[in-house]
């Protein structure tokens, strides 16, 4: 009885826990090194949200002319709004392979891939200024549409690869902020 007594005065002996979490291995490389964190990191994140922004502008570059879309390709309002409604029916099929992309090879293969895909974008657009070539238009603004998949998902991943705890939610919200 006293004991029990003893428990609930002082509580649990969690000496015996804590050690055990903090021997919590990272896989078979032993414990986890301490993040390091280099100067630079912030001119990574403000370069993501450079190029997060070039692709967000993309989306609704066609809608806010559409009058102007319409006359140029000689094609209806329903039609030009297909070049911004491409960039979310993209995202349903892209997710989860780029997902899995992201986790399987990496940061640096992802952004190079999310800025490869929105400079061909653009340039099969601006290759699409001729009132016959609607439809290299609907290509480049699909290529874009793959390149946003990409960059949606990086802002995460970057804030937990270049930034410590106490930065990581701070670098995540610049990341998204690009893309706003």
């Amino acid at each position: 009885m006293k004991d029990d007594q003893d428990t609930k005065e002082t509580g649990p002996d969690l000496s015996k826990v804590v050690k055990i979490q903090a021997d919590i291995p990272n896989g078979e490389c032993g414990s986890a090194p301490p993040t390091r964190i280099y100067k630079r990191r912030w001119v990574i994140v403000l370069l993501f949200s450079t190029y997060s922004l070039s692709n967000a502008y993309q989306w609704i570059q066609y809608g806010i002319i559409s009058n102007i879309i319409m006359k140029f390709y000689n094609v209806d309002g329903f039609a030009v709004d297909w070049l911004s409604m491409i960039y979310m029916l993209a995202y349903i099929p892209f997710i989860f392979p780029v997902t899995w992309l992201l986790e399987k090879l990496g940061l640096r293969f992802t952004a190079l891939v999310a800025n490869a895909l929105n400079c061909a974008g653009t340039w099969i657009k601006v290759a699409s200024a001729r009132p016959d070539l609607f439809w290299v238009t609907l290509l480049g603004q699909s290529a874009s549409a793959v390149a946003q998949v990409f960059i949606l998902g990086i802002p995460s991943s970057l804030a937990s690869v270049w930034f410590g705890a106490e930065e990581v939610s701070t670098a995540c919200s610049i990341g998204v902020f690009g893309n706003q």
